[in-house]
């Protein structure tokens, strides 16, 4: 695979210094996200830690035909030689010109339809990005972990984070998520639910944009949103041109520098009900018996084990977990996780490629689900796409872009879909959609005037 490194770039490495732990880890990510210390940043949570990156020392853009790298100040524009959008950005990644690098990033949805040879709806825009920070902290109980490019950013780091917020945030202002009402939506279902029994696809998800009528407080919507839920993964972007938070209920790729990969499917879903655990019980119960649900998920992780097999070694590809219910928030859903270990010609980055997007955001076969989703909907970008962190020693993880809000072109929006079979419903999925909008459009908070 080709690498886009810049001529004669100095190798840099990070300083790295440990300091004292922190009471409240996600406190202390907003409060980096929210301090000045740079002109863009992420936050990326993964089992129980978070990482602040902060600043860029390099970045990647891919677009339909070129990837644009600028490392040391020097901007390059040189033609895609790789497949997929991801499998670029890894290329690319791999010439940074810092030994240790760290990268943060996003992959589009419709990189996957330009694999295939759909035609971008919007060439300008950006099928991936990733950027290295100048600064990256990983946050725990147990200590902070600053790698950052200069010394003087260690002192700005424990100022932020020893700063007390000056004032409270404004309180979250509920978003109405059914003022437009089901008729368009449940008419895309009908059609879908047509074509499938018409033999064209098995399952498509379908899925639909509620506007965001106010500026939002991007740190304080991440803060009030992660107390609220239990995602597998939680992401801050504050980037040029796009703002994102979001609470992942599942990951498309986690691949080890052992190069063991996992991908964790979920599909089926029920509301939860804490206020009322009689019927708490009762929608959970059905979840793990609705006929429509289990084979919706059993479907998903077919074709997920299928990927991986073509992936991974002989005889590694395993389904370790096989629908698990999994609490997300205002709702819980059917889980699966499928592990193997891949192979010496395959990279993390082809893995990402080859389970991109995620079967239970796209639909099956994905090919002619890109095209049903196209009918039906404007352009995904990050949605259902994937938001990711990678390290130069070999680690990568992908979390799915869901139960999320965004901010792009002067526009802000939050976005659900529900996967749709041969018996769906339309009333039924148009309700789905609403259940998992419960978790996120209750915790907006408004940007101070």
């Amino acid at each position: 695979m080709a690498t886009h490194a810049p001529a004669h770039a100095p190798a840099l490495r990070y300083l790295h210094t440990r300091t004292a732990g922190v009471p409240d880890p996600l406190a202390t990510a907003v409060r980096l996200a929210r301090s000045g210390l740079a002109d863009r940043c992420a936050v990326y949570e993964q089992d129980g830690r978070w990482w602040f990156a902060g600043g860029a020392l390099g970045e990647v853009t891919v677009h339909q035909d070129t990837v644009t790298t600028q490392w040391n100040g020097e901007r390059r524009v040189t033609p895609r030689t790789c497949g997929h959008a991801a499998q670029d950005l890894g290329a690319a990644l791999a010439g940074a010109p810092v030994a240790d690098w760290r990268g943060y990033g996003w992959v589009a949805f419709e990189s996957a339809a330009a694999a295939v040879g759909r035609a971008a709806a919007d060439p300008r825009q950006p099928l991936a990005h990733a950027f290295v920070p100048a600064v990256e902290v990983e946050i725990g109980t147990g200590g902070l972990d600053v790698r950052c490019a200069a010394p003087d950013l260690l002192q700005r780091v424990l100022t932020a984070v020893h700063t007390p917020e000056a004032v409270p945030d404004l309180p979250a202002r509920p978003l109405d998520v059914e003022a437009e009402g089901p008729a368009a939506y449940e008419e895309a279902v009908a059609d879908a639910v047509a074509r499938i029994n018409r033999g064209d696809l098995e399952k498509v998800i379908l899925s639909r944009r509620v506007e965001v009528p106010f500026a939002l407080d991007f740190p304080g919507t991440y803060a009030a949103g992660r107390r609220a839920n239990t995602p597998a993964r939680s992401f801050l972007l504050d980037l040029p041109g796009l703002r994102a938070v979001g609470f992942s209920p599942e990951t498309v790729a986690e691949v080890g520098a052992d190069g063991w990969v996992t991908s964790q499917p979920l599909a089926g879903t029920r509301a939860r009900h804490a206020d009322d655990p009689v019927l708490d019980a009762r929608t959970a119960a059905e979840l793990r018996t609705d006929v429509k649900e289990i084979y919706e998920h059993a479907v998903s992780v077919q074709l997920a084990d299928t990927e991986m097999r073509a992936l991974c070694a002989p005889g590694s590809v395993a389904v370790e977990e096989f629908m698990a219910v999994k609490e997300r928030g205002s709702v819980r859903h059917l889980g699966s996780r499928v592990r193997g270990r891949l192979r010496a010609d395959r990279t993390r980055w082809d893995a990402l490629a080859a389970l991109f997007p995620a079967v239970t955001a796209s639909g099956i076969p994905k090919p002619p689900a890109y095209d049903v989703i196209a009918d039906h909907e404007p352009p995904r970008g990050l949605y259902s796409g994937a938001v990711l962190r990678a390290t130069a020693d070999g680690d990568l993880d992908a979390a799915l872009a869901l139960r999320t809000v965004y901010t792009h072109q002067g526009r802000t929006w939050v976005r659900a879909g529900a996967g749709i079979v041969g018996v769906s419903r339309p009333a039924r999925e148009y309700r789905e959609t609403c259940e998992k909008l419960a978790s996120v459009a209750p915790y907006l908070v408004p940007a101070r005037p």
